[in-house]
C-alpha cells in the first residue's frame, strides 16, 4: 500500500491536468461541459477523474462563461483549430513536465485509467496514449511530455495540420493497447464519446442501469 501511494504522489509532482471544453457544441445544441451525470457535470467529472494523478485542473476554453465552472481557464493561443488548438494551449500552459489532457465530451474518464496510462510515463517516450477497442487511438485522453509535444504541436498548426492524432504520430508515444486497459472497472465505457443529445440519452440510460446494481467509479 506504501509503495502504491507513494508512486501515486510521484505522479502528481509530475504531471498537470487540463479539460479540453472550447468547441461549439453544435451537434449536442448546448454546452457539453455543463451536462450532468450522476448529479455532477461532465468538467466535475473529468476533474475528479485527473486529480487522481495531478494535483492542478485547469479548463481550456475561449467561451466567455467558462470561469464559472470553478477551475482556472487557459485561452487557446490558435481560436478555431480544433483540438489541436486546445492540446496546444494545455501544452504551452503546463508547468510540469507532463500535461494529462481529457476532452470534456469523455465524462466516463476515470482515476484508474488515468493512473493506469501515467505509470507508462516512466518509460523513455514523449506520449502516451491509449487504443480504443474499435483499434482507434484516442488522443483526447492522453498523456504528453510538455515541451517536446508543444514545440512539435505549435509547428503543425503553423503547416496547417489540425488533427491531434498527427502528433502523436510525429513524437515518441507509446500506445496503450485495450488489453492492457481491460482490468480496469467499466473499461467498456471509458471512452465514450458524447457529441448528440442521442449520445447523452444513451449515457443517462447506462448510468441508471449501472447504478442499479453497482455505481459507476469516477
Amino acid at each position: 500500500m506504501w509503495r502504491m501511494l507513494t508512486s501515486r504522489l510521484g505522479f502528481m509532482f509530475e504531471i498537470e491536468g487540463f479539460i479540453l471544453a472550447g468547441g461549439a457544441s453544435s451537434r449536442m445544441g448546448r454546452d457539453k461541459a455543463r451536462l450532468r451525470l450522476d448529479g455532477a457535470t461532465f468538467v466535475e467529472r473529468i476533474a475528479q477523474a485527473l486529480s487522481a494523478i495531478a494535483p492542478c485542473v485547469s479548463l481550456v476554453s475561449a467561451r466567455p462563461d467558462s470561469a464559472d465552472l470553478n477551475l482556472p481557464v487557459v485561452p487557446d493561443v490558435f481560436r478555431s483549430c480544433g483540438a489541436l488548438g486546445g492540446l496546444h494551449a494545455a501544452l504551452k500552459a503546463c508547468r510540469a513536465p507532463w500535461a494529462a489532457v481529457v476532452s470534456c465530451d469523455l465524462p466516463f474518464v476515470t482515476g484508474a485509467l488515468l493512473l493506469r496510462l501515467a505509470t507508462f510515463t516512466a518509460l523513455d517516450c514523449d506520449a502516451v496514449a491509449p487504443v480504443q477497442r474499435d483499434g482507434r487511438v484516442q488522443p483526447l485522453c492522453a498523456l504528453y511530455r510538455s515541451t517536446v509535444c508543444f514545440a512539435r504541436a505549435e509547428q503543425l498548426l503553423a503547416d496547417g495540420e489540425l488533427r491531434p492524432r498527427v502528433l502523436l504520430q510525429q513524437v515518441r508515444t507509446r500506445f496503450v493497447v485495450p488489453d492492457e486497459l481491460n482490468d480496469l472497472p467499466n473499461d467498456d465505457l471509458l471512452f465514450l464519446n458524447i457529441n448528440t443529445p442521442a449520445d447523452f440519452a444513451q449515457a443517462q440510460e447506462i448510468i441508471e442501469q449501472r447504478s442499479e446494481s453497482k455505481p459507476l467509479s469516477h
